[in-house]
Parts: C-alpha cells; structure tokens; sequence
C-alpha cells in the first residue's frame, strides 16, 4: 500500500551569518538529530503561513519567511514527507525551548557536524555551496 505524503514546512532560520537548528526530543523517532525547524502544513494554510505559525508554537520567535530553497519527497521508516525548505530570517523574540531539547546557531560551513535527518542532507550541500 502506498504511504500518504505528508507535507512539511522548514525554516533556514538566518541570523548574524549564522543558521539555527534545534534538537529533536529523546521520545521522537527521529531522537537527537538536529533539524531545520518548522512542521505539518494543515489544511488550507500555505507553507509560509505554516512556517510562521510553526517557529512562533515551537520557538516563540517570529520570523520573515523568503525563497523556497529546496523541496524533496522522502520516505522514512515511520513517515513519508514531503519536505519544503524555505530561507527565512530571524526577526525578533528571544528563543525558547517549547518541542526541542537544544538549539544552536552555527555557521554555514560546520552544520555537517551535525547528526541531521537523511532529507536534511541535500539542503546541508546546498547551503554549503552558498547558494
């Protein structure tokens, strides 16, 4: 049987040079890898709507949301996502630990230091190159 596609938002969150990526909590099946932030597009919302809604729920920061940067469609033991990645720039509030167990702002060229998520790889590459 062919598994639904969920469709998911990121945020390449910007500051300073530097990106944010938050660490998934230890009961998640994805325990300890460090993502990109953002969630489930719902019905009826765009992603960027989504990224908004998502980085302020699981944050408390608000942001400006930019370009697609990449969108892949990948299938996980557990989930199959449809991934968007979009470029977005931190705006204001102080971050708070609300659905992760750590966050980080690291500099482009160190984020595959970083235990990622296989569809996050591509994106690594992608910022990597300066894109």
């Amino acid at each position: 049987m062919e598994r639904t596609f969920i469709k998911v938002a990121a945020a390449i969150i910007e500051k300073d040079e530097k990106i944010l990526i938050a660490r998934r909590q230890k009961d998640d099946p994805l325990k300890d890898k460090w993502e990109f932030p953002g969630g489930k597009i719902q019905e009826g919302e765009t992603p960027e709507q989504c990224l908004k809604r998502e980085i302020r729920e699981e944050l408390d920061i608000e942001i400006a949301v930019g370009d697609l940067l990449y969108s892949t469609k990948y299938k996980y033991r557990h989930i199959a996502v449809e991934l968007f990645f979009y470029r977005t720039v931190y705006c204001e509030g102080e971050v708070k630990l609300i659905e992760h167990r750590d966050i980080r702002w690291v500099e482009k060229r160190n984020l595959r230091n970083y235990d990622v998520p296989e569809a996050n790889v591509p994106v690594l590459e992608i910022l990597e190159r300066g894109n």
